[in-house]
């Protein structure tokens, strides 16, 4: 039995597949914090949820911490490695008797694999009602430019290529941002 695909199609999947290209899913350091959970600090062990879309020069991640406090949030970036650590703690006050402890507690990594045409140096974060969001550009290599077309010899002809270039900020550094 085969089934026929038509070029359109063909098309569409491409497009999808360059799209999510630049934000690798595969996280092979998930597994290890899996194994360590239970040893010395509890890891969350469902993860974080997180979504993440691209609106136009732009990769957006959003991930749930609730009950994080701003200050238990620290963001590295290492080459195309982006870590998440967060941190939340409940101490009951003396005599105080726990009858039901089911929220996560303790440390949580996350680590987002990014593609190389991101650009790493201009990461921001803002957390807020427990929601951190992330904006990560498209590098300004990975943009479309424009392209001068020369015609013979080596001086240009004035004829260019318009593939939808853009201006682009000065360089920050990745912090975070709470709204109280």
């Amino acid at each position: 039995m085969s089934t026929s695909v038509s070029g359109r199609e063909v098309a569409k999947m491409s497009a999808l597949g360059r799209r999510f290209e630049m934000l690798l899913r595969f996280d092979p350091f998930r597994e290890i914090d899996r194994l360590t959970n239970g040893v010395g600090t509890r890891v969350w062990q469902s993860g974080v949820p997180m979504d993440a879309y691209r609106q136009g020069d732009e990769f957006h991640v959003e991930m749930d911490l609730p009950g994080v406090h701003p200050d238990a949030i620290d963001l590295t970036v290492e080459k195309n490695v982006l870590t998440v650590k967060a941190e939340r703690r409940w101490v009951p006050a003396e005599g105080v008797e726990v009858v039901v402890n089911e929220r996560p507690q303790g440390e949580l990594v996350r680590r987002l694999f990014l593609g190389e045409s991101l650009d790493t140096e201009r990461i921001q974060a803002d957390y807020e009602a427990g929601v951190l969001r992330l904006t990560i550009p498209v590098a300004e290599r990975s943009k479309a430019r424009r392209v001068e077309v020369n015609t013979g010899g080596s001086t240009p002809s004035g004829v260019a290529i318009d593939t939808g270039s853009s201006e682009v900020p000065s360089s920050q550094q990745a912090r975070v941002h709470s709204a109280a």
